[in-house]
């Protein structure tokens, strides 16, 4: 994968509790850092085929500390037409 693209690229240490991300800004890298309190962990993979993409969605929940998998939340719907 190309860092130099307008992709986000996350990572996390072997605690769980800290997350690195970084974006090329088009004239250098932006990095963010956050960092769970109270023992919370990020839901992350251990293995490199549970690499994924995600959707903003997703972003918000695991920066919240939540699974990226939510299975009673409300999906969005594409093409509403409303008459």
């Amino acid at each position: 994968m190309d860092p130099c693209t307008r992709n986000l690229y996350l990572f996390c240490g072997k605690r769980s509790d800290r997350i690195k991300a970084i974006i090329w800004e088009g004239d250098g890298f932006l990095l963010l850092y956050k960092r769970l309190e109270s023992g919370g962990r990020f839901q992350w993979p251990r293995k490199e085929s549970e690499v994924r993409l995600i959707t903003p969605q997703q972003l918000r929940w695991l920066l919240e500390g939540l699974s990226i998998e939510q299975p009673k939340a409300v999906k969005n719907v594409d093409n509403l037409l409303f008459v």
